[in-house]
């Protein structure tokens, strides 16, 4: 498993003068091995074998090129590499259905980072300062506000200049912990994602989305100012970088947010179901797509996998279709208007929040996919359903694969208990 570290640096003028040459040197690089990569023939061998030749021919460009002495000899060789994942992210965009061109060489503003490469970096203290100690570059000043835990290995370091003008390092680290299958049904849950609610769980937590409109409409008065700047000019050049701000502020609140709720679900249970969203065709539906883009369904998926996997937790991404449709109860499906919040089964007459039962089945979907089952001896329970056109009774089987978590939704919903009976019942149960 692979992660990263973000740190941020806190160079004085000279080290970023230091940094930006670097970083330029590495630009120039890279256009100059992607030239050298179109010249050789597809017949010379493979991607990675081509890419090779181009970074063996290293030795020989220092000769005549002054500027690469200067970088350390993984970053020189990063650089040249650097041609084969971008080959490799274009045919994956292709894969995906994008309509992409070729590689093109990197502006200035294009080209934002260079990486060291297993050596050539080491933490130090100087005056009792935390640094970063970069070959051939600087001892720059870092912010430590995190330890780099100690069982995984740090394979490299990126240092990335952002649109704001601020740099950061990255470490990327390898450690993977083999999480054994759960056994504790109560360290299980599945989430159901929405924009009103952001996630909705089988143990009745929901999470608000959070609201990030003051930050949008300064990103537009910005973006407004931006747009009346004559172009390149001064005025234009500094408002860009009010921009990049606003733009840096978002991201930031909202990765946040993402951060500390996919780190909550990982570190608390030993299995996480989530929806396996299409996010990137969600946003393409009409109607509310702005909204869509803003919850990022899809980064904070990524981000409850690779913490699930850093943290050794089941991680578990299982078909979204009919989820909200099919009854947690019988299994019948039943259509619902998106404006309609309640679940209200007319076969069996199992009533819940609309998320809630998404959130059930979620799990559900989970069990069976990662091949578990819990079969706890559940008492068989009767109840007359309410406001249904179809006169039935809901029945819960003994022995039924279902948690104390989902047994409480149940029995909550039972007759549209008040919140004050619903968080009665959700104390009692956690103080079993």
């Amino acid at each position: 498993m692979h992660y990263a570290y973000r740190f941020r640096l806190n160079p004085t003028p000279e080290q970023r003068e230091q940094l930006d040459y670097h970083r330029d040197t590495c630009r120039q690089l890279y256009n100059h091995a992607l030239n050298e990569f179109e010249q050789i023939p597809d017949s010379a061998g493979t991607l990675n074998q081509r890419v090779r030749q181009v970074r063996d021919q290293l030795t020989d460009l220092k000769e005549w090129w002054n500027e690469l002495n200067d970088l350390y000899s993984t970053v020189a060789q990063a650089a040249v590499m650097r041609v084969e994942d971008s080959i490799k992210a274009l045919s994956e965009l292709k894969e995906r259905g994008y309509n992409v061109g070729s590689l093109n060489w990197k502006a200035p503003q294009d080209f934002r980072s260079f990486t060291y490469v297993q050596s050539g970096f080491e933490f130090d203290s100087k005056n009792g300062q935390p640094v970063l100690s970069l070959s051939k570059l600087a001892d720059i000043p870092i912010v430590n506000h995190r330890e780099i835990p100690d069982d995984v290995t740090i394979k490299e370091v990126t240092i990335k200049k952002e649109p704001t003008g601020e740099w950061f390092a990255s470490f990327a680290v390898d450690g993977k912990q083999t999480p054994e299958k759960p056994t504790d049904s109560e360290r299980c849950v599945g989430i159901d994602v929405g924009i009103l609610k952001y996630a909705h769980d089988t143990d009745g937590t929901a999470v608000g989305s959070l609201d990030l409109s003051d930050e949008c409409e300064r990103l537009e008065r910005a973006q407004r100012d931006l747009s009346r700047k004559e172009h390149r000019s001064n005025n234009w050049e500094k408002q860009r970088k009010v921009v990049a701000q606003r733009h840096a502020d978002l991201k930031r609140k909202r990765r946040d947010f993402l951060h500390k709720l996919s780190n909550y679900y990982a570190t608390e249970y030993d299995l996480v179901a989530v929806e396996d969203l299409d996010a990137k065709g969600l946003v393409e539906l009409p109607g509310n797509s702005r909204n869509r883009a803003s919850a990022a369904w899809g980064t904070f998926k990524r981000m409850l996998e690779y913490k699930c996997d850093r943290e050794g937790t089941h991680f578990v991404a299982v078909d979204p279709k009919d989820t909200t449709k099919e009854c947690a109860s019988c299994g019948v499906k039943t259509e619902k208007p998106l404006w309609v919040r309640e679940h209200s089964c007319p076969s069996c007459g199992f009533e819940a929040d609309r998320d809630a039962n998404a959130a059930i089945n979620i799990l559900s979907r989970g069990y069976d996919q990662l091949g578990v089952g819990y079969s706890e001896e559940t008492p068989v329970e009767t109840a007359l359903p309410v406001d249904t056109s179809v006169s039935a009774k809901r029945v819960v089987e003994a022995g039924s694969p279902i948690t104390r978590s989902q047994r409480l939704l149940v029995s909550s919903q039972n007759s549209k208990s008040s919140d004050d009976t619903l968080k009665e019942r959700t104390a009692s149960a956690v103080s079993e």
